[in-house]
């Protein structure tokens, strides 16, 4: 079975992780690196044996069965519609834009077309959150009731710079979480109520944003699903989930540097957890790879999709609104508000 040749856009941070999980697939073949930055792009060519070309040539070369989008978030959008339009398959990294109108009419412009449009929430493929997600299909936790997400990004945190043109904490950071929320609640999440401050970077206040949030949403049927957020974590990167029903409970915990404990009269002592999330979520990714393959081999429905994108905007969105207006709101009334239907 031949090789699927993969073209990928960016080769910053994210870019280098999808591009070693594409070498390593047996399936895939890392044909065209694309980006404007010279020392990024050289450097990613000399270690995966890929050609850098431009956005053009890489489209046009019908061998090129699928493009990874994981450059600059405003290049998304206009990547997808390319992509699709020269009949390629897309991975994109999330999101399709910090705009949801903008997002809506990418979904429009793709709409019928049998070409897969695979969205990177890479967290639903954690092997853990995959087995809580199961357990819960299974009714073995019976009716579900609550769903808690915690996610905390390690002390020190993103540069200021990125943080700027972020899109703001709920469009960068939350938006993960929503997305896992509607993930493990099986359910759309219809209110929405965010507060929210700014405790850990004066940089961070001085820019508009905020660092530390909770949100609550609650689904037609009474579900509720509670995210937990800071930019701050003294012990390394805080990522664990929890789903509660009327007969059990199933949970993550977090993932620690190594297996290294030790016992003695004076307590307890382990590892922290690992600092990152190239680090923490290394497998996810190389596993939501092998899902996408699965798209291209097989004809596998693609999870998450374009919709799921688009869900998780609308929800930080939901936030923001509830955020200004210091009240619970409805996913209806922001949809409405942001598309300017009412």
């Amino acid at each position: 079975m031949a090789e699927l040749s993969v073209a990928l856009f960016g080769a910053g941070r994210i870019g280098n992780v999808h591009a070693a999980n594409i070498v390593a697939h047996p399936d895939t073949r890392l044909r065209y690196v694309v980006d404007p930055v010279d020392s990024a792009a050289e450097a990613l060519v000399s270690r995966t044996g890929a050609e850098r070309v431009d956005e053009v040539t890489a489209l046009d070369n019908p061998g090129v069965a699928a493009i990874v989008i994981c450059s600059d978030t405003s290049t998304h959008a206009g990547l997808i519609e390319s992509g699709i339009g020269a009949g390629k398959a897309v991975f994109c990294e999330k999101p399709i834009d910090l705009d949801i109108k903008r997002v809506r009419s990418v979904l429009d412009t793709i709409d019928g077309s049998e070409l897969p449009l695979f969205v990177g929430f890479n967290r639903r493929f954690d092997p853990a959150v995959a087995e809580v997600r199961r357990r819960a299909g299974t009714g073995e936790l019976g009716d579900i009731e609550l769903v808690t997400v915690v996610s905390k990004d390690p002390d020190g945190g993103l540069p200021i710079e990125y943080l700027k043109v972020s899109g703001g904490m709920f469009r960068d950071m939350t938006i993960h979480d929503f997305d896992m929320a509607r993930h493990l609640l099986g359910e759309e999440p219809t209110t929405v109520s965010a507060t929210a401050a700014t405790l850990v970077s004066q940089d961070i206040a001085d820019i508009g944003d905020i660092d530390t949030a909770s949100i609550s949403m609650q689904t037609a049927s009474g579900k509720i699903a509670v995210i937990t957020n800071s930019r701050r974590c003294s012990a390394g990167y805080d990522q664990r989930v929890e789903v509660h029903g009327s007969t059990g409970t199933a949970r993550t915990d977090n993932v620690p540097k190594s297996m290294f404990s030790i016992e003695t009269a004076g307590g307890t002592q382990r590892d922290n957890p690992k600092f990152f999330f190239t680090d923490r979520y290394a497998e996810s990714y190389a596993l939501e790879w092998g899902r996408f393959v699965e798209v291209l081999r097989n004809g596998a429905a693609p999870e998450p999709t374009g919709v799921d994108g688009y869900r998780a905007l609308l929800l930080a969105e939901a936030a923001y609104l509830s955020l200004e207006e210091r009240r619970t709101v409805t996913v209806n009334e922001t949809e409405n508000r942001v598309l300017g239907a009412g």
